[in-house]
């Protein structure tokens, strides 16, 4: 049975304060005085009823982008395909989007239209255009009241994601809705409505015609999550990894290749890789290794990275890494091989030790080596204070730290 807009409830709650950022908190406050109806909307408002604390605070409200600006300081009108504001609050930011609403045939048909994604409406057209009942939720922080436009409680409750209408429209109308859907249903642990998996089955295919950026940036996603394996092998599953990363696909399909390949993508949640080019790292170095019975090479160079015909694919063509990423993991690569050469590596002079530290690789070939047990705990720990001692901008003054240049004599001069 496809899922449709349900009646609106409305529920008084008090959700748990001190998980609500005190800042989300006050630019919602600050809108309502003005008389705007502001929410807390989304996965924050999920998250809070899951007991989880919420990383991010979106915010929707009946202000235009313009009202928001002018209300709220240091705020920021971003987006052109889609307005919406942007709040910095020292290190944290925080999204505040006008309720939108679908084109009326009327708008359509006026040649001065403005762009879809930029009609705004109300709260209840709003919640049309969002994609799952779950992330539907509504919550005003301040009256401490909860509104449910789809019927999204029931979901979070029984563990379900389900989409808002027929997930077979749904997901024509943006196809990266089906990474979103898998995502979300392994980050907090729920399963997929049938009508949704058979609906990312049918069109699973429909993920060819997005931007290679927007499926980088769920693929990183993936990578975040607690098991980054599984929605993998979902997406396996569903026939939609095919679509995404051809590469990724065989590699799960070898039986010889897929257990090791596993093995190491279990072991992401055990160590902290935080940015892109570290994400992207460790799938590339377990893709390898996997491929390589679990060695790297003593004589792997950067370029052999960069010029293996599937290593660029999996980089360039399926991931969207950039080059100056592609670099720094090949580099890293080749950084990693160096480090069970220890020996050879003291013998060298102060100099060449630092050059070797100072590559911008370094710490990126060293946080995956952790990752990959690739080195004894004792070598591990040589290379991180080798890391902190040769960086260090105070080690030149020390005594004893370097070689002193040797002066040449100056010449007498010639008398004349």
């Amino acid at each position: 049975m496809k899922q449709s807009l349900q009646t609106t409830e409305i529920l008084n709650l008090r959700l748990a304060e001190q998980d609500i950022d005190p800042d989300a908190l006050h630019i919602v406050k600050t809108l309502q005085r003005r008389n705007y109806v502001t929410y807390l909307v989304g996965g924050c408002v999920r998250d809070l009823l899951l007991d989880r604390h919420p990383k991010d605070f979106d915010i929707a409200t009946l202000a235009r982008p313009k009202d928001v600006r002018q209300a709220i300081h240091n705020a920021f009108i971003i987006g052109k395909r889609f307005r919406l504001v942007l709040v910095k609050r020292g290190d944290a930011q925080f999204e505040v989007s006008t309720f939108r609403r679908d084109p009326s045939p009327e708008d359509l048909a006026a040649e001065d239209a403005p762009l879809g994604d930029n009609l705004f409406g109300s709260p209840e057209e709003d919640a049309r255009r969002r994609d799952f009942t779950i992330n539907c939720l509504f919550y005003d922080p301040v009256k401490h009241i909860l509104i449910d436009h789809a019927n999204g409680l029931p979901d979070l409750k029984e563990g379900i994601v389900r989409m808002i209408g027929d997930p077979n429209i749904r997901l024509l109308e943006d196809p990266i809705r089906i990474m979103r859907g898998i995502r979300l249903a392994h980050m907090i642990r729920f399963r997929l409505d049938p009508d949704l998996r058979e609906a990312i089955q049918t069109h699973a295919s429909s993920l060819a015609t997005t931007a290679l950026p927007r499926r980088r940036e769920e693929l990183l996603k993936y990578l975040r999550l607690e098991n980054p394996a599984l929605p993998l092998l979902t997406s396996l599953d569903l026939g939609v990894l095919d679509y995404i990363s051809p590469t990724l696909t065989e590699i799960l399909r070898d039986t010889s290749k897929s257990e090791m390949f596993l093995k190491y993508m279990f072991s992401y949640h055990d160590k902290k890789l935080e940015t892109p080019v570290e994400l992207f790292a460790g799938l590339i170095v377990s893709y390898y290794l996997s491929y390589h019975h679990g060695v790297l090479s003593s004589e792997l160079r950067s370029h052999d990275v960069l010029e293996d015909k599937k290593l660029m694919v999996l980089m360039r063509d399926e991931l969207g890494m950039f080059k100056s990423e592609q670099m720094l993991v090949a580099k890293a690569m080749h950084l990693m091989t160096l480090f069970a050469r220890r020996k050879e590596f003291e013998s060298k002079g102060e100099r060449r030790r630092a050059a070797m530290v100072s590559s911008e690789a370094f710490s990126l070939a060293l946080k995956i080596s952790e990752r990959e047990h690739w080195l004894s705990p004792s070598d591990l720990d040589f290379w991180q204070k080798e890391y902190i001692r040769l960086r260090d901008p105070s080690r030149s003054s020390k005594p004893g730290s370097g070689r002193k240049r040797r002066r040449r004599p100056r010449k007498k001069p010639v008398a004349t």
